[in-house]
């Protein structure tokens, strides 16, 4: 039987990319309305302060949870260069360590931030009236994030090994399970946070069954022995660092969430820290079409450099920027257009409807070019240079947008906050375009 990777190296590179980048597309689309239904939920039942809430508690879940896709990303490019060179010992050595070092790091972070909470909530911007929401909320979230960590792990090596539609539906069933259990917790049984935070959990656990099933299955391509499981430095290392690269992303992300927190709560109170809590929710939401391009094309680029195939690699990056561009673009246009009207979706309070729009003007003023920067980065990533990928990956948020939120508030006041996203995608988007294009003819000439 033809395997799920091999496809990799033969089909044409458009029909393969949108092959992979639509069923992740539809699972990130699935996902981020559960995150956008969810924060209509939460601030139409609970109220806006609820939205902020859960937007102070998200980076700290998030981040530990990012270590199950670090540890999918760093593994799942191991896993499509080792695939690419026929190697499946080395492919199934690498998801039985996976496995471990998965639980090993969630479980140990998740106890951690159990045991400090009531410093890190108030750190992270939950102060005042936002304190008490954002605890109930935190606490609960924790116990599952582990499983979270598991979900995220697997779904990038599910993706691996050329299984996008398995891929997606490991996305698509927690966040219609959570739907489902906001409706009932939330709006039936009227729990108000303990509600909305159950839901997340419980819906966690129903993906990790999922994900669980997958890879017991008769057909599942990956089947790690009992020797598998015990720890092997030299692939430890490899996926630790390329996993730093997603790690360090979602730790600088959660870092600028912490300080745009509590510079909105200073410059402008709980209100602006509504707001924003709508633009990060919208951000996920309308890049779903980026993000599936970036996921399908990992494993691609992954597989052919392994393969050793330039042409392959040369055209799925061509093709992955121009998809990613149209895409972005298509994006910029619709936020523009209603621009005035999407505050609504989310909560009635006059305040924070007022504000919201000119600051998603701002926000979203550089998504046409967004892709560059994704895939750029990603590449690195994909063909195993952990040291680039992780630089470029922190152009962005690390190099440019923290020290310009310093800098612009300053002379614009809430403004500056505001204006200092487009600034960092503009400036991100020429030093990762300028890298990708010199890697590319210094391949391509090796």
């Amino acid at each position: 039987m033809k395997s799920g990777s091999a496809t990799f190296g033969t089909q044409p590179i458009p029909q393969l990319l949108i092959k992979q980048a639509v069923p992740a597309a539809v699972g990130i689309l699935v996902m981020s309305l559960n995150v956008l239904i969810d924060t209509i939920f939460v601030g139409q039942w609970i109220g806006a302060n609820a939205i902020a809430a859960i937007n102070v508690v998200l980076p700290v879940s998030f981040f530990i949870a990012a270590l199950g896709m670090a540890i999918g990303l760093g593994g799942g490019s191991i896993i499509s260069r080792a695939l690419g060179k026929d190697n499946l010992a080395k492919a199934t050595k690498t998801f039985g360590n996976q496995i471990v070092l998965n639980f090993s790091l969630t479980i140990s972070f998740a106890l951690v931030g159990l045991l400090f909470m009531d410093s890190i909530i108030p750190a992270f911007g939950g102060k005042g009236a936002l304190f008490e929401p954002a605890k109930i909320y935190y606490t609960i979230v924790l116990y599952g994030v582990p499983i979270l960590g598991f979900c995220m792990m697997g779904n990038n090596v599910i993706r691996a090994v050329g299984k996008p539609k398995y891929a997606m539906y490991a996305m698509m069933l927690p966040s219609i399970s959570n739907l489902i259990l906001d409706y009932l917790l939330i709006y039936i049984f009227d729990f108000g946070m303990y509600g909305a935070a159950w839901a997340t959990t419980l819906s966690y656990g129903v993906c990790g069954i999922y994900i669980l099933y997958f890879f017991t299955s008769k057909n599942a391509e990956l089947k790690p022995l009992l020797s598998d499981f015990k720890i092997e430095w030299s692939i430890t290392k490899e996926i630790g660092a390329l996993g730093s690269v997603t790690l360090a992303r979602q730790a600088v992300v959660s870092i600028s969430v912490l300080l745009v927190n509590n510079l909105l709560y200073r410059l402008d109170g709980e209100s602006a820290v509504a707001v924003y809590a709508i633009i990060s929710r919208l951000l996920m939401f309308s890049l779903f079409p980026i993000l599936g391009i970036t996921q399908g094309f990992i494993p691609i680029a992954g597989y052919n450099y392994g393969a050793k195939n330039k042409k392959r690699v040369e055209q799925v990056i061509r093709t992955a920027v121009l998809y990613s561009s149209g895409l972005a673009t298509l994006v910029f246009m619709m936020i523009y257009a209603f621009s005035n009207s999407i505050g609504t979706i989310f909560t009635s309070e006059p305040l924070v409807l007022q504000k919201t729009p000119a600051a998603i003007r701002w926000v979203f003023a550089a998504t046409p070019i967004v892709g560059i920067q994704l895939i750029g980065a990603a590449y690195y990533q994909a063909i195993g240079k952990a040291l680039p990928a992780l630089l470029l990956t922190l152009t962005r948020q690390g190099f440019f947008f923290i020290p310009l939120l310093y800098i612009l508030p300053g002379f614009l006041g809430i403004d500056g906050v505001w204006i200092a996203f487009p600034i960092a995608e503009l400036l991100a988007a020429i030093v990762t375009g300028g890298f990708l294009i010199y890697e590319l003819k210094k391949y391509l000439n090796s």
